[in-house]
């Protein structure tokens, strides 16, 4: 009995035009430009940033400049001034006779000469009822302020103001001088001038103990920044936004290289579905090569 030889099975052409159909892409739409408008709205922003405070500086310099042009110039005769010979103004002469008048003045009482006058000017000037007690407290308040051994607004603090939980930036001062110490509760206090927002000219001044105050490592300068701008610029900003960047940038170099390891999940379930249909039309290929062998070893 001679046995027929089992029938060949197709070469499944299905299933290899399926393995190119589970490799492609789904192609992502690209998102839409800009338009004109959006584009000029982002070009105006961008230079009103960077004119703006251009723009604020030269205007305050140049308001601080005429002023004190417009106080000195009475002072000097006309034929001194330069616009007494020139057909226009040289802005800037009144701001520098006075830092020379100035200056002079300190080189003048740094001796003894300018010293007696001074101190003959103070004897007159306390003499005044009302003129002397302006007077004293301006000149201790620039004393303080300009002094370069003064402890004024040298730190900057935060305490529990204005009810618990809550926190209030304040500049820490002078501390308490020998009458109000004693008449305080026998603590260590510090003077504390908590400014306000946006205006920090204004504020509440106030004692409080040194142990309900928290010393921050900030300067003066950052802290007025803060109040001024009420919390906008933050001290160390642009390091934390550098900061911020870098690790959003780690992460997402980080997910594109774990999505060209792994393909996405949709496309495995899509290719997956393919294999499987062609897997399915090739099953009675498959089960009449199984059972031709079978049928070719049976006597």
């Amino acid at each position: 009995m001679t046995v027929s030889d089992p029938p060949k099975p197709p070469a499944a052409p299905a299933k290899a035009s399926a393995k190119p159909a589970a490799t492609e892409k789904p192609s992502v739409p690209s998102g839409p430009g800009l338009g004109a408008g959006a584009k000029l709205r982002n070009y105006f922003l961008t230079g009103l940033v960077v004119a703006g405070p251009l723009a604020i500086t030269l205007w305050l310099t140049w308001s601080f400049v005429t002023w004190v042009d417009a106080l000195v110039r009475p002072f000097i005769p006309l034929q001194y001034r330069p616009e007494t010979y020139l057909p226009w103004t040289i802005p800037g002469t009144g701001l520098i006779i006075a830092f020379v008048a100035l200056t002079t003045l300190g080189f003048l009482t740094a001796n003894l000469v300018g010293r007696t006058l001074v101190e003959f000017g103070e004897r007159l000037l306390d003499r005044m009822p009302l003129v002397r007690s302006l007077y004293k407290g301006l000149k201790q308040v620039f004393e303080t302020l300009f002094s370069e051994t003064g402890s004024s607004f040298r730190k900057v603090g935060l305490i529990e103001f204005p009810s618990p939980g809550m926190w209030s930036l304040v500049f820490l001062s002078a501390p308490p001088g020998q009458q109000v110490a004693d008449r305080l509760p026998p603590e260590e206090h510090v003077s504390c001038f908590m400014p306000c927002t946006p205006n920090p000219t204004t504020g509440f001044f106030f004692y409080v103990p040194k142990s309900r105050l928290i010393e921050l490592d900030m300067t003066v300068e950052a802290a007025a920044k803060l109040v001024m701008s009420a919390g906008m610029i933050q001290p160390n900003g642009g390091d934390t936004q550098k900061k911020l960047a870098a690790l959003a940038a780690t992460a997402q170099a980080a997910q594109i290289a774990q999505q060209g390891t792994a393909p996405p999940a949709g496309s495995d379930k899509a290719a997956g579905g393919r294999e499987g249909a062609a897997n399915r039309a090739d099953e009675p290929s498959v089960a009449l090569a199984e059972s031709g062998p079978a049928r070719a070893s049976a006597p």
